[in-house]
């Protein structure tokens, strides 16, 4: 009897796995700028915390998309 091969998965499924992870922070970072533009109409006044605030915020989702992506090339 013949065993034939049907299918074979080859590649690095880490970039497909950093794929999904690149979900996370871009969604983060929608909730992230949509809320400092909601704050700053509704107080104006506190609009260059907000936008320092927010810059902070988008630096620390930005990190966790990197580290997301190095523990591809790690755990490969």
């Amino acid at each position: 009897m013949d065993m034939v091969t049907l299918a074979e998965v080859a590649g690095n499924l880490s970039a497909v796995g950093y794929g999904l992870a690149a979900i996370g922070p871009g969604i983060g970072v929608g909730i992230v700028v949509g809320k400092t533009i909601e704050g700053t109409a509704r107080q104006p006044e506190l609009g260059g915390r907000l936008q320092t605030l927010m810059w902070i915020g988008f630096g620390l989702i930005e990190f966790l998309a990197l580290l997301g992506i190095v523990c591809g090339f790690i755990f490969s």
